[in-house]
């Protein structure tokens, strides 16, 4: 369970200690009615600190004085942004939140004290007056590693331990509640048993700098005349505490309460302080790599043959060949199958890396990939089973037997350290619907199908999402790979094998089960984790109306004097908070009726001082929350992870990443809507991102009669794959029974297959596939492929003689 090979090292990053004084403000909003506000100042840097400090409240004034100075000790190398919420205390309801400032310390330069003022609102003078002191801390450098992007910092365990004094005979157990707010283990019960026996020890890991506190309820004995029992508290400041000795916090007659606080380096799981568990790094893995060198042996062979090549091609000569696939349920489950058998035919799927999913796809690609050899025998063995599982009845899927049996693999999931969801049961649904019994592969077993470079590397993809968020305004790219599963936007990754199990600060700390290929199965095509926005937005492409009425003011302000511009500061905002209505309605249209939840193996790192500066992180930065890094690395426990057609249908981002070298995506649709919409979206989105890809715009001409087969390119940038486009029409088939062989008249109806009609019999919503509706289908993506092979082909040879150029011009 140690780490594994990256380029990430260890480095030695110096803290400071920040003062903050808040001083004064001027002209305070009213938020009561008659009188004026009785204001208070909170603070809260949870880079430094989980835990949010206060002012003294200043009764019925507009221009309120504090002069209370607050300190932290914070990583430099940290994006550090300290939140001042300014509030209203009111004695009967709940104090109002009147506005938040978010500044970004990194302005205070080391040895500076600057006084400020915030301009909250120019026009009626109304300000807030603090003053930031910065200074070099006596601590010993911190041990961090960092990609630029996310900061993994040094962990310390705390070890508690409480022993059993004189109890008497007769006494009741007692419990201590012990937390440690931030930490892996946030909360934990320590039980003092009768007869003198010590309490199991407590322990908790945390980050070293940091500025937590160990807080403890004590018991206390019984009050005779309450008879009830009584606890007292008590705060511990970690950072008082030295290492490595023992200390005792609290002593009686009945016990000792005793803590250590130790450095956490090679005390667990015998792991060297230079590794963690999570890769921080936007290059491919090891393991992918040499996948590389193998199957471009197997495309360079095959592309010789194919293209009829006189001579055996270099490695930098041997085009990346990718198929991308898109759409739901059994329609997508169906032309799948086509498709690669159509390309099997040709000899084309030799030529192939990559295969992408997500959504219906993925059923067909964990199939597949159950066989190690799959690519090489014939597929239409293969499809002989998917066609009998698409055609036999589901409805023993949701017989009563079969619910008992998935509560019963519910209850240990749940037992095993997994949160399980509503998808989880989808998950089991759809393994019923496509197999006779349980399939126990997963994800890590796929490597079988790939460690000889045999198939094309499946890249199966989903968004990572917040509950109370439309997927537009937040969601994160998530590739799942037979070797790993991490984030495009942060170039974190762990092992396929440990997805799912519990890290703290990049260090895994309880390794879970891996799930079985049907959870993942539920988790790409989830499509019951839809909030109302989304729904709102897949139907109307606008969310104006809703945002204006839902969302919150953030506007960034100024502050007197100006500080020197930093490239890598985030500007001064203010938030202002949507109203009690407004509030109420978000909650509704933003809430999901489910989503898959896994252990976040980002959990406690932060965001780097300069991430924003960072290209690769640039590259998918599109999000509200990307400049606000206190939201984007919130401490959540479990990423929230849906069927990436929520933000539109696509599974080719992962083949985006410049270090794939993608040069051909092929880009088979098969959604049951617009064959047109998805690409455009992507292309639109990429073209936002600065990441190269073609225009992919057809005429309204066009559109109305759609081809079989798009072929597009960008001339002028050469890093732009050239995307060869198959969206789901049936346009010659209908007359032709293969390429250039008419169909007879008994035949004409084998050609009619209604892919978007209302009474299309590929609907979503359908879960069965009459055979000879599974046949048409397969049939027609099958001649699709073969129809247009010239194409292909030509597409190929002009690639591979594009790609010698470059090399002889080099």
């Amino acid at each position: 369970m140690g780490g594994f090979a990256s380029k990430q090292q260890m480095e030695s990053a110096p803290c400071s200690l920040l003062t903050v004084k808040i001083i004064k403000m001027k002209n305070l909003r009213k938020a009561d009615l008659l009188t004026q506000s009785d204001c208070y100042v909170t603070l809260w840097l949870p880079t430094a600190s989980l835990k949010r400090t206060k002012t003294q409240t200043m009764n019925d004034t507009k221009d309120p004085v504090w002069n209370e100075t607050f300190y932290y000790r914070i990583q430099n190398q940290v994006k550090n942004i300290l939140e001042l919420k300014v509030c209203d205390e009111d004695k009967y309801t709940q104090d109002d939140h009147l506005l938040t400032v978010f500044f970004d310390v990194s302005k205070i330069q080391l040895g500076e004290t600057v006084r400020l003022s915030f301009q909250l609102n120019p026009k009626g003078n109304e300000e807030l007056e603090v003053e930031f002191t910065s200074e070099s801390s006596p601590d010993v450098p911190e041990k961090i590693f960092t990609n630029g992007v996310l900061v993994s910092r040094e962990v310390a365990c705390l070890d508690v331990q409480v022993n059993g004094g004189k109890m008497k005979k007769d006494s009741t157990e007692r419990k201590f509640t012990l937390s440690v707010g931030g930490s892996y283990e946030e909360a934990q019960n320590l039980i003092l048993r009768r007869w003198l026996c010590p309490a199991a020890p407590a322990k908790f890991h945390y980050i070293k700098y940091n500025q937590s506190d160990l807080d403890i309820e004590l018991p206390r004995r019984q009050l005779c005349a309450a008879s009830r029992q009584m606890n007292e508290s008590a705060t511990v400041p970690l950072n008082s505490l030295p290492i490595q000795e023992k200390v005792t916090i609290a002593r009686t007659k009945t016990f000792d309460l005793n803590v250590k606080s130790k450095d956490w380096t090679q005390g667990f799981l015998f792991k060297s302080p230079k590794e963690i568990d999570v890769r921080l790094g936007y290059d491919l893995c090891p393991d992918e790599k040499k996948f590389l060198q193998k199957r471009k042996k197997v495309v360079a062979a095959t592309l010789k043959d194919v293209l009829h090549l006189e001579q055996d091609l270099n490695d930098h000569e041997v085009p990346v060949v990718a198929v991308t696939t898109t759409g739901s349920g059994m329609r997508a489950l169906s032309a799948m199958y086509g498709t690669l058998w159509g390309l099997q035919r040709l000899k084309l799927l030799d030529c192939v890396t990559y295969l992408t999913g997500s959504s219906g796809t993925t059923w067909t690609m964990t199939e597949l990939y159950e066989d190690r050899g799959w690519s090489y025998k014939d597929l239409g063995e293969i499809i002989k089973n998917a066609r009998k599982q698409a055609a036999k009845s589901k409805m023993a899927a949701f017989s009563v037997e079969s619910l008992k049996s998935y509560h019963r693999e519910l209850c240990q999931r749940t037992i095993a350290g997994y949160k399980t969801s509503f998808i989880d049961l989808w998950g089991l649904m759809i393994e019923a619907m496509l197999n006779d019994g349980n399939n126990n592969h997963k994800l890590s077993d796929q490597r079988q199908a790939v460690n000889r470079g045999q198939n094309p590397l499946p890249i199966y993809l989903a968004l990572n999402v917040k509950d109370n968020v439309t997927t537009r305004d937040f969601r994160e790219w998530v590739e799942f790979t037979p070797y790993e599963v991490g984030f495009l936007k942060y170039g974190a990754f762990v092992r396929a094998e440990n997805f799912g199990s519990e890290f703290f600060m990049g260090h895994l700390m309880k390794k879970l089960p891996e799930s079985r290929i049907c959870f993942m199965q539920g988790m790409w095509s989830s499509v019951f984790s839809k909030n109302l926005l989304d729904a709102w937005h897949a139907a109307d492409n606008s969310e104006d109306f809703w945002n204006r009425w839902t969302q919150d003011n953030i506007t960034e302000i100024e502050e007197v004097p100006d500080l020197p511009e930093r490239p890598c500061e985030i500007p001064t905002r203010m938030f202002t908070p949507a109203g009690g209505l407004s509030n109420a309605l978000r909650d509704i249209l933003t809430d999901r009726p489910a989503v898959s939840k896994y252990h976040n193996f980002l959990r406690g790192m932060q965001m780097h001082n300069e991430y924003t500066q960072k290209k690769q992180f640039s590259k998918w930065k599109d999000t509200v929350f990307d400049e606000s890094p206190n939201h984007l690395r919130d401490p959540e426990e479990h990423l929230e992870l849906v069927d990436s057609a929520f933000f539109f249908d696509t599974s080719s981002p992962p083949l985006l990443r410049p270090e794939r070298k993608v040069d051909v995506i092929l880009h088979f649709n098969y959604t049951g809507g617009s064959q047109t919409k998805p690409l455009e979206r992507a292309s639109t989105y990429f073209s936002e991102q600065g990441i190269p890809f073609p225009k992919t715009l057809l005429s309204d001409e066009e559109k109305k009669n759609l081809k079989e087969c798009y072929v597009f390119e960008d001339a002028r940038n050469p890093e732009a794959p050239i995307v060869i486009y198959f969206p789901l029409v049936n346009d010659t088939f209908q007359r032709y029974f293969s390429p250039g062989v008419e169909r007879s008249s008994d035949e004409m109806a084998l050609g009619s297959v209604d892919v978007s009609s209302a009474f299309s019999p590929y609907s979503t919503r359908q879960v069965s596939l009459q055979e000879e509706d599974f046949n048409k289908l397969l049939n027609l993506t099958n001649y699709n492929i073969q129809n247009n092979a010239s194409k292909i082909f030509q597409v190929l040879h002009k690639t591979v003689e594009r790609k010698k150029h470059a090399q002889a011009s080099s």
